[in-house]
């Protein structure tokens, strides 16, 4: 019986059209992700000395923010995909399982 219920969800239209949103969400931020990290990996690599230049007068340079931001943004996409599955996800999973019983 079980195995029967997960071919039915799977045929689901509503399944399918999660799996495809999800999966293609979660591939784009990832993406964005990867741009973000290797763009800076890519500065750290051809341009050091931007890098290095000193903010105002104090001993920080500009590569600490830019580094900051780069693991902020990483909590950002979290954050939008976490709100992505509670508004959007999460109500479609409910209709499939209501619909699979």
């Amino acid at each position: 019986m079980a195995v029967q219920g997960y071919e039915s969800i799977q045929r689901n239209p509503k399944y399918i059209e999660l799996v495809k949103t999800r999966s293609s969400f979660g591939w784009t931020l990832a993406a964005i992700m990867l741009a973000i990290y290797f763009g800076f990996i890519l500065l750290i690599a051809y341009a050091p000395k931007f890098l290095g230049t000193p903010i105002g007068t104090g001993v920080m340079t500009i590569g600490i923010p830019i580094g900051l931001a780069v693991i902020i943004s990483a909590f950002v996409l979290v954050g939008i995909y976490v709100l992505r599955a509670n508004a959007t996800y999460d109500g479609l999973i409910r209709d499939i399982v209501e619909e699979s019983r």
